[in-house]
């Protein structure tokens, strides 16, 4: 989120779902921004689970699709976040389909179905080229 030195509103907004997902105290969040600015490292953390991965995924996906259109930046996010936690295509594909059953009985306006529907199936797209994109630019490098 801090790639580009600008934590923008809708991160921000990822953050906080983030923390809130991870356990994280009040404290620890800016701890965790202060030492990325400082390039300091912190204590290790405990391990999550591919199940807890999976859900805290879901949560911060839901968040991004359910506030407003997907940004690149919470693109990012969910790129890296899919990423980290080794979720593969097929479990991205289940997890999409969760939320859209999820967001369904949320939402009973077919307009602000449409609209997330719209966003998730953009939003699978750019993830899934994006997963593909980094696969053969690192698989490009190793061959050298």
């Amino acid at each position: 989120m801090l790639d580009d030195g600008v934590l923008t509103r809708e991160e921000k907004r990822l953050v906080i779902k983030l923390s809130s997902a991870l356990g994280l105290t009040e404290n620890e969040p800016g701890l965790v921004y202060k030492s990325i600015r400082e390039g300091t490292k912190l204590p290790s953390g405990r391990e999550i689970s591919e199940n807890e991965a999976r859900e805290i995924f879901m949560k911060i996906f839901e968040v991004a699709l359910v506030n407003a259109s997907l940004s690149l930046d919470e693109f990012r996010v969910l790129d890296h976040l899919r990423e980290t936690f080794g979720i593969e295509e097929a479990d991205f594909n289940n997890i999409k389909s969760e939320l859209e059953g999820i967001i369904k009985e949320k939402y009973d306006d077919p307009n602000v179905l449409e609209k997330v529907y719209e966003i998730l199936k953009d939003g699978v797209n750019s993830i899934n080229d994006r997963i593909d994109n980094l696969t053969k630019k690192s698989q490009s490098s190793g061959d050298e």
